[in-house]
């Protein structure tokens, strides 16, 4: 048996960020680009641009930055967000695995 999870963040009951917006974000880090992100995870550019436009609405500040010539990069903002929830998916994921190990794979457990 394996432990899973989903872990994502909320303002006034409202989501923010879940794992399809951070692996979004992760790849507009690495191409620069959101049409290119949006290809390499599957997504139609206009989604993407419209979870975007949403969740930097919710948040109230921007996490994109349009440079002429040079594609989007993230703001400081944007990148504090990423490392955030990259370092809560992290301590889940560890919790996951001691569950796991604990009930599932030690002598006390199934």
């Amino acid at each position: 048996m394996k432990v899973r999870f989903k872990v994502w963040l909320e303002k006034d009951e409202l989501s923010l960020l879940s794992m399809g917006k951070y692996h979004l974000l992760k790849e507009i880090e690495k191409t620069g680009s959101i049409k290119k992100a949006a290809e390499n995870l599957g997504l139609p550019y206009k989604k993407a641009h419209l979870q975007l436009k949403l969740l930097e609405e919710r948040l109230g500040y921007k996490i994109l930055k349009r440079e002429r010539g040079k594609g989007t990069v993230l703001t400081e903002e944007g990148k504090k967000l990423l490392e955030l929830y990259g370092e809560i998916l992290k301590k889940f994921q560890r919790l996951a695995e001691e569950l796991e190990e604990k009930f599932f794979h030690s002598s006390q457990g199934f």
